[in-house]
């Protein structure tokens, strides 16, 4: 008798990430309440599901939604203010002093709502954030009908949002408890930096993703001036004051980790720890390269992070896995290392185990949410097509991602974002534009 299913997606391609490396030609996946029920043959999938509706994409390689593992969301308002600067300067004299003078729930919102926009735009269907006012991103996402994780931030200093790190904390903890049971909103607990967080916080810090199982999420080993920071105020680089304090564990979502030794690669490595890598970010900022192939030999899990577009200027993950894979082979002298499959995975499976969420996300397979892209590879400039797994991460660009499911529900259909309605995103950062001007 025919089974019933909501949608079935056929695909020239299917790269489901796992297996490692497979690549299944003609296939078909089927989806029902908004999960995976069935990758099988095209043929195969018409006789099973013969009544359901389908979705022809004759041309396409379908794979999982990216996963963007780390970003400031809300600063795509501040796209190219302050451009050309080392990390440092650029913090303190434009990015903070912005910040201070317009940051608000209202920004959050409707930079959060740009950001995600063009994230699902160029086939992310997840986002980590770190940012102020959570709730206004928590609605800006919900909006969109996109999946993401949001930090529960804290910083010793005070802004418009908190007073202190107790209130950071706080305010943090209580929207995650308003939001709890939405289906797209997920959180974590997101310290800033060691250079910013103070012990005693990073201890209350540890309790909380103990007690309520949260991952922790933090910039590290960033910039050199960091380590040399921390050695003079602490008498140790910053993963040693960390192990000390108890976070470097399976919880730990290492942002950049650009400056790595030997042994910290070894410690991140045995305490099973993630590695967010933000190639673009860390070129711009002149931060460093970050010895993503060293890691990937100890066995540390990297994904793979825009940051903001404040600093990157793009929120474009298929941009980052063309750069991690070129600048993997490069830092390291191995044109072998960082493979396209390797890359792909960072963007897909390895970035939802290190959100904790590779149960549900990351790849094609059968009980999983049906987060998906579909990339068209028919067009002449990305003919001729002999793998089309190495054309994901060489030749294609945001530009082809023309589909994009979200828990089985399509948010782009043929290049077309269908949650828009009647959101003017031009007028809304031109807007800001003329705030952040006057």
């Amino acid at each position: 008798m025919p089974e019933s299913i909501d949608v079935l997606v056929e695909a020239r391609w299917v790269i489901p990430i796992e297996p490692p490396g497979s690549v299944l030609e003609h296939h078909g996946v089927a989806v029902c309440d908004g999960r995976i029920v069935d990758i099988l043959p095209i043929d195969a999938a018409r006789t099973r599901y013969p009544t359901s509706e389908r979705v022809s994409l004759p041309d396409h390689v379908l794979l999982p939604g990216l996963v963007n593992a780390h970003t400031h969301a809300a600063m795509t308002l501040m796209r190219g203010l302050g451009d050309d600067q080392p990390l440092m300067r650029w913090l303190q004299d434009t990015i903070w002093p912005a910040e201070g003078r317009h940051v608000s729930e209202d920004f959050v919102r409707d930079g959060t709502l740009l950001a995600c926009f063009e994230m699902l735009r160029g086939g992310v269907t997840c986002f980590s954030d770190m940012y102020f006012y959570p709730d206004a991103a928590a609605k800006a996402a919900a909006t969109a009908g996109m999946r993401c994780m949001l930090g529960v931030i804290a910083v010793e200093f005070p802004t418009v949002y908190a007073a202190d790190a107790h209130d950071y904390l706080a305010k943090g903890l209580a929207t995650r408890d308003a939001w709890r049971d939405h289906e797209l909103v997920n959180f974590c607990i997101a310290p800033h930096a060691p250079y910013t967080v103070s012990d005693k916080t990073f201890e209350r810090i540890r309790v909380l993703a103990e007690q309520l199982d949260l991952p922790i999420h933090m910039h590290i080993h960033e910039t050199a001036h960091e380590i040399d920071e921390s050695i003079a105020r602490h008498g140790v680089r910053p993963l040693a004051r960390l192990t000390g304090l108890g976070l470097v564990g399976p919880s730990l979502i290492g942002v950049h980790a650009v400056h790595l030794n030997p042994d910290e690669i070894e410690l991140l490595a045995r305490h099973d720890c993630s590695i967010v890598h933000c190639p673009s970010s860390n070129l711009k900022l002149a931060s460093g390269i970050a010895p993503v192939a060293a890691l990937k030999r100890a066995g540390v899990r990297v994904a793979l992070g825009t940051d903001g577009a404040a600093s990157n200027n793009r929120l474009d993950l298929l941009e980052e896995m063309r750069l991690a894979a070129l600048l993997g082979k490069c830092a390291s002298g191995d044109a072998a290392a960082l493979p396209a499959h390797d890359s792909l995975r960072m963007a897909t499976l390895d970035g939802a185990a290190a959100l904790g969420l590779a149960r549900q996300i990351g790849s094609i397979e059968r009980g999983k949410l049906a987060d998906m892209i579909a990339v068209d590879l028919g067009g002449w400039i990305t003919s001729p097509c002999y793998d089309p797994a190495s054309h994901l991460v060489y030749v294609a660009g945001r530009e082809q991602v023309s589909h994009v499911w979200v828990g089985g529900q399509l948010r782009m259909a043929e290049c077309k974002m269908l949650q828009i309605d009647n959101i003017d995103l031009r007028q809304l950062s031109t807007l800001w534009q003329n705030k952040m001007m006057k």
